[in-house]
């Protein structure tokens, strides 16, 4: 299955909860799903039967693979890795995808969003711990250091993120704005997801 291509606010208003795919402009009055919360389409504003189990279950896994911008094959692999790990299969899950470089790069704010982040990370402008990582799934640790490549760092975007000032990171991150680095302080707990996930919903999916 390929990447969604088409207008992100559609997937938003598709899911019924904001999913934070264009930056800003989901935290201003300009936000599609603000202006319109009902689902894209003409029958968008009508009356639809009652959902299935099943269906409330495959939307809530659609929801968090658009938040996060994976493919199906991915998510299963994430789910697949969350099993094995101690604790609740749902919050490893959570876990694994918060871990993600792209959205490390996106929490920091030197991404306006993790579509951004996702192609900042594939264009090579991000280290970690010294090293160029290009691969925007690769899964940062305690400990990592996650910094703006210095021949990528005077670019007008970087220069932007800076004159901008600092953005609310969560507290598993530590990010020092004046040289764009940030560090992994701990690994994320439940708690520090800002999405409106029921992840219990995924596990039971993928259980049947």
């Amino acid at each position: 299955m390929a990447r969604y291509t088409g207008p992100v606010c559609r997937l938003c208003r598709r899911e019924g909860a904001k999913l934070f795919l264009k930056g800003d402009r989901c935290y201003s009055q300009k936000c599609a799903f603000t202006m319109r919360p009902t689902p894209p389409g003409q029958h968008g504003q009508g009356r639809r039967g009652k959902m299935s189990e099943y269906g409330t279950q495959l939307r809530e896994k659609q929801k968090v693979k658009r938040a996060y911008g994976v493919l199906e094959s991915q998510f299963r692999k994430y789910f697949e890795l969350a099993t094995k790990m101690k604790g609740k299969s749902g919050d490893n899950l959570l876990q694994l995808l918060e871990r993600r470089l792209d959205n490390v790069v996106f929490r920091l704010g030197i991404g306006d969003s993790r579509a951004q982040a996702r192609q900042i990370v594939m264009h090579g402008h991000i280290l970690v711990n010294g090293k160029k990582v290009d691969i925007a799934s690769y899964i940062v640790k305690d400990g990592d250091v996650v910094s703006v490549a210095k021949r990528s760092a005077q670019k007008e975007h970087f220069k932007a993120v800076r004159e901008q000032g600092e953005k609310a990171a969560p507290k598993w991150l530590e990010l020092n704005l004046a040289d764009l680095t940030g560090k992994v302080v701990a690994l994320p707990d439940r708690d520090d997801i800002d999405l409106t996930i029921e992840e219990h919903l995924i596990v039971e999916l993928y259980s049947r």
